[in-house]
């Protein structure tokens, strides 16, 4: 068990000036930087700039120890939602319009930022993944997975992909062969895109965003104890401001977006499951049929949700994967079997050369291609985009204990590859119906793509069996959309501390109301065109958090790069599972280098600050119920039988404030302050006039000596030292131990009496 730093009692002691009294010496004045106002506005106010302000993230984003509903959130995010689909149900014609107007607008005029995002995007993920910052886990250094690479892979799947990969499968490729965006129709250079466009649109842009959003939410969720949500990926831009209206704001873009991404998906889905539930069970199409499985995933989505994750959505992952793989063994058996498998080959190697090239197309030269941009390429990035923080969510929940480098690669190619076969299978049966001078079912999968998919199914032999299987899978993907976006609605409009836990369930049940009602508007207002329209428009204020938590992210791990770093040019001494070196305020930086505190000062310093937060400390661990003990030397007494020598410096009372913590492995974690006497450098013009020397008090743990000073920090500083020291010892010892020569220069010091 280790110490929280959010816990009350260490909390009590957490302000920045600790108790200092008015008379402070002129080497304390220094240190502390200044007036308490001052000091008040950096420690709080401030976004944070080193790893002790990112600490303080578990804590200010959790003031409420429990979780409670953010009725600010949820309300405005309510009505919006409300007003828009009483709007579509009351005006349907006036809103589909409107929409369209609005749609036409960001094609012609935003489709070059859409474009820009998603590279942007693209290019962030894969320098985390290739860079240093890749072997930082989603968790402490010594996490690892929950769940096995098959379950986890799956769930990846099910949670990014919704049933509108199978609705765009088929009329995708039909439409990109016979009204390409450039060039003439039923070409030779057509049929070579057809497919490549719509795996280009299914491919890596999207994966990358789910990426993005999940690692970010992840990392700080399940490294740094915050809550898993996206004003907490904030939290190194904005500070505890994304407490306030920042972070609220923040939190309905995402819920917004997400709703009419998720919603967007059911009414795909109901409108492709609407001709399949006719076929089966002859059910009359129509707006009723699809009225009716809307309340119908609502039913389900209620009862699965109410399971979590560990039950419910991971059965229903596992399945859904299992019952595409069937669907797709069944196209490529019954179909055309070298067919399809020379065009997947083709397919593959198209998208990978063409991909850079392809993904900076906007068809600027080519007139009249904002309407196709509008209605394909952009919709779909504006699809991830509103799927984003939904998914996001998801994938965090899944990906605890996975590095960053195994997170990333395994969203951008497992998932990746299974859509680019459901994609190439379909679209490549439907292009071999095309070319046999099958025109009816080529318009047919044009004017109306649900009904080309289900058509396409009943020219394969053992039609009925096929068509089953197909709706089946379909369902799978519905419910999977479904359950997945209750759960997660109903954390972005609640504050949950614990990023294992969920909102509660009527919230989740609220969320699944809305979404339908949204979903049926939508319907109401003109079906599939109507959605596509309202996912362009509220994406676009999505595509603003995805620049922030870029940001934020980045900060984030620099700020980890720069520890990473100092402990290895500063410390070579600190055995290589961790060790940190205090952060400071630039005055604290500045005083540590301008003064040079006398024996008086350190003696005094040590009374006021280090022992009372050593004791702190030791009482919690006492609470916590380890063997604690804590010794504190008289530094006036003994001191020449003390004294050890160490280069140029002597160390005066080496038995000084000392907390010692008992464990089960074979070293107990130690932390002591000891003070240095060091010789003042010639030019620092602060010398005293009765000697030559100052003292640094320098900390040794179990590994050896630190090398640095705590001379100036505020207790809270102190106390968050000794927590990192001790999360280093943690580290260590659950660290593979390799026996060689500069492992050996690494090992924990033997310190039982």
């Amino acid at each position: 068990m280790t110490i929280d730093p959010s816990d009350d009692k260490l909390a009590k002691n957490s302000q920045p000036n600790e108790q200092i009294e008015r008379t402070q010496t002129p080497f304390e004045r220094s240190q502390f930087g200044g007036s308490e106002r001052q000091s008040k506005t950096y420690l709080e106010d401030d976004a944070p700039i080193s790893r002790s302000d990112l600490k303080k993230g578990a804590q200010e984003l959790s003031e409420n120890a429990v979780t409670h509903v953010n009725w600010s959130v949820l309300i405005i995010s309510s009505i919006v939602i409300a007003a828009f689909s009483i709007w579509a149900i009351i005006m349907p014609d006036g809103a589909s319009t409107t929409m369209k107007a609005v749609v036409d607008w960001i094609a012609t005029n935003l489709g070059w930022y859409y474009v820009i995002t998603m590279v942007m995007v693209i290019g962030f993920v894969l320098w985390v993944a290739l860079s240093k910052a890749g072997s930082i886990r989603l968790g402490p250094d010594e996490s690892r997975p929950q769940y096995k690479l098959g379950t986890w892979a799956a769930m990846l799947f099910a949670a990014g992909v919704g049933i509108d990969l199978l609705f765009f499968s088929v009329t995708g490729p039909v439409v990109q062969y016979l009204t390409p965006p450039s060039g003439d129709g039923a070409t030779a250079e057509a049929m070579q895109n057809a497919v490549v466009w719509t795996m280009f649109h299914y491919g890596i842009a999207g994966w990358a965003v789910y990426s993005l959003l999940g690692m970010a939410m992840g990392y700080f969720a399940y490294r740094w104890d915050m809550p898993l949500s996206i004003r907490a990926a904030l939290y190194p831009l904005f500070g505890k401001r994304v407490n306030g209206p920042i972070g609220h704001g923040i939190s309905i873009l995402a819920l917004v977006g997400t709703v009419f991404g998720v919603a967007t998906t059911m009414g795909i889905g109901v409108v492709l499951l609407n001709v399949g539930f006719s076929k089966i069970f002859g059910l009359e199409e129509g707006l009723t049929l699809q009225i009716a499985l809307v309340i119908g995933a609502v039913i389900l989505t209620i009862a699965a949700t109410s399971s979590g994750v560990d039950r419910g959505i991971r059965w229903i992952s596992e399945l859904n994967l299992w019952s595409a793989v069937a669907m797709m063994a069944f196209i490529l058996i019954a179909g055309e079997t070298a067919f399809l498998l020379n065009a997947l080959v083709e397919n593959l190697g198209q998208f990978f050369v063409t991909l850079p090239a392809r993904i900076f197309k906007t068809f600027a030269y080519v007139p009249g291609s904002s309407e196709w941009m509008g209605g394909w390429t952009l919709f779909f990035w504006a699809f991830w985009l509103a799927w984003g923080p939904f998914v996001g969510v998801f994938l965090a929940r899944i990906s605890r204990g996975r590095t960053l480098r195994e997170f990333v690669i395994a969203a951008i190619t497992v998932p990746v590859l299974c859509d680019f076969i459901i994609v190439s299978f379909f679209g490549n049966s439907a292009l071999y119906q095309v070319l046999q001078g099958n025109t009816a079912f080529a318009e047919l999968a044009i004017q109306s793509p649900e009904q080309g998919w289900y058509a396409l199914l009943e020219m394969f032999p053992g039609a009925s069996i096929l068509v089953i299987l197909a709706t089946f899978s379909g369902l799978l993907f519905y419910i999977t959309s479904a359950n997945s976006g209750a759960m997660v609605m109903s954390n972005f409009s609640a504050s949950i501390p614990d990023p294992s836990e969920d909102g509660p369930k009527w919230l989740r049940i609220f969320w699944a109301v809305l979404t339908a009602v949204l979903t049926i508007s939508m319907l109401i207002a003109g079906g599939v065109i109507t959605m596509e329209y309202a996912t362009l428009i509220f994406a676009l204020p999505v595509t603003v958090i995805v620049y922030l938590v870029m940001f934020s992210f980045y900060k984030a791990l620099k700020i980890e790069q720069a520890e990473r770093e100092g402990t290895v040019l500063r410390r070579p001494s600190i055995a290589p599972s961790g060790g940190h070196i205090p952060e400071r305020s630039w005055t604290q930086r500045l005083g540590q280098m301008l003064t040079y505190p006398s024996k008086r000062e350190s003696i005094k310093f040590l009374e006021r600050i280090v022992r009372p937060a050593l004791d702190d400390v030791a009482n919690e661990f006492h609470r916590q119920g380890y063997d604690v003990e804590r010794l504190n030397a008289d530094h006036e007494s003994n001191a020449a039988d003390a004294t050890n020598f160490v280069g140029n410096t002597n160390i005066i009372a080496a038995s000084g404030p000392l907390l010692r913590v008992s464990t089960a492995a074979m070293d107990d974690f130690y932390y002591q302050v000891s003070m240095v006497e060091t010789p003042s450098p010639t030019f620092s013009g602060k010398m005293a006039a009765d000697t030559d020397v100052y003292y640094r008090l320098e900390v040794t743990t179990q590994t050896g000596s630190g090398g640095y000073d705590l001379m100036g920090l505020t207790k809270q500083q102190v106390i968050d030292d000794v927590l990192e020291q001790y999360q280093a010892y943690l580290t260590f010892l659950t660290a593979p131990m390799e026996v060689d020569e500069g492992l050996e220069q690494a090992m924990p010091i033997i310190v039982k009496e």
